[in-house]
């Protein structure tokens, strides 16, 4: 076991712990490569983070969007106004409570979203072409199958 890795908890085997360790490395850095490479030079992360949920989520309040993303109110307004100023959201009125603002993706939002899903899925496929093999593809895949189990409850 390396050096400076804390035991595991008990019942926890030392495989199962390094593997939790090494899996959540692996998926920081390809996380963090995947953003880079439809990076949105225009837009902040933050930006690309909240037009991203709004995109996943539908029309949805700022206060909402904010606990969502686990930011304060005020400063998902200030992104929201970023994102206004591009023309990638627009607000309109709730239905439910004309008090509230509901956001939504305009089309350019929506072309934003798709463009960056497909440079960031071209990429990840070719890098998969380039620097893998045939066999260590199928591998890949079969280890996903075994990751799935994880996200069931």
């Amino acid at each position: 076991m390396e050096a400076d890795a804390a035991e595991p908890a008990e019942g926890i085997s030392d495989s199962a712990a390094r593997a939790a360790r090494e899996l959540h490395v692996v998926f920081s850095r390809l996380r963090r490569r995947i953003r880079e490479v439809a990076r949105d030079e225009d837009l902040t992360p933050s930006q690309v983070s909240a037009l991203t949920l709004v995109g996943k989520h539908g029309a949805a309040t700022a206060s909402a969007l904010a606990s969502a993303e686990g930011v304060r109110p005020q400063s998902m307004a200030a992104t929201l106004v970023a994102l206004d100023r591009h023309g990638l959201i627009r607000r309109s009125p709730d239905p439910a409570d004309g008090r509230r603002q509901l956001v939504t993706l305009t089309e350019a939002g929506r072309a934003r979203i798709e463009d960056n899903r497909q440079v960031r899925e071209e990429w990840l496929a070719r890098a998969f072409q380039d620097r893998c093999t045939a066999e260590e593809r199928d591998t890949v895949l079969d280890a996903l199958a075994l990751l799935e189990r994880l996200t069931r409850p």
